[in-house]
């Protein structure tokens, strides 16, 4: 990595834990310029200002997760050729990745963007949602593969199923730092695994 990738890495990593810590507003860019140990020339040559830090911290928050989304159903896919299997251990191999964190989930990126949504403009919106329409698609398709398969014992909407995927994440990482309870996300994890072990029967 070059040194202007390992300053603007760092900048983010920095104004991430500052962010998800109080949020973005309370976070000033002459905090970040302090703990990166940077001019404020140096800061501008690489975001003009705040609103093109947040779309950066995003995208990169975004694409994170998305690498681990593929790294982690992919692999589980190689090693259960049942969809429904391969998606709960999927799920339980997550949950063991996110119990692995001494202190919990930092916090979510989308999340504090979405509660202050009117801070930000169009475009960071638009890429939030963006997101959550990305989500929602590729537990849809995993759930569509299952539903070939096996038959949900109630009615549902698999929209909704798959955001329920993600309501859970993000509600676990909320009640885990609510409660102090680091392992409730991953535990909540386990809980949604066992619902939809119970939700599916073989038609």
């Amino acid at each position: 990595m070059r040194k202007g990738e390992e300053t603007r890495a760092k900048i983010l990593d920095v104004a991430e834990a500052a962010v998800l810590a109080k949020g973005f507003g309370a976070t000033s860019i002459e905090e970040l310029i302090v703990e990166t140990g940077i001019t404020k020339s140096g800061f501008f040559y690489h975001f003009h200002d705040k609103t093109e830090l947040a779309k950066a911290l995003l995208e990169r928050y975004i694409e994170n997760d998305e690498r681990i989304y593929d790294e982690i159903f992919s692999r589980a896919r190689e090693l259960m050729e049942d969809p429904l299997q391969s998606f709960m251990l999927g799920l339980k191999l997550l949950s063991e990745q996110l119990a692995d964190l001494p202190n919990g989930h930092p916090g979510c990126i989308v999340a504090v963007m979405c509660i202050h949504e009117r801070a930000f403009d169009r475009e960071i919106q638009e890429l939030n949602r963006q997101a959550a329409l990305m989500w929602r698609r590729r537990f849809r398709g995993m759930f569509e593969e299952i539903m070939q398969i096996y038959e949900p014992r109630e009615p549902l909407d698999v929209d909704q199923l798959a955001d329920m995927v993600s309501t859970v994440l993000e509600g676990g990482i909320v009640m885990s730092k609510a409660l102090r309870e680091p392992k409730g996300l991953s535990e909540q994890l386990l809980v949604l695994r066992t619902f939809i072990r119970l939700l599916f029967r073989p038609r």
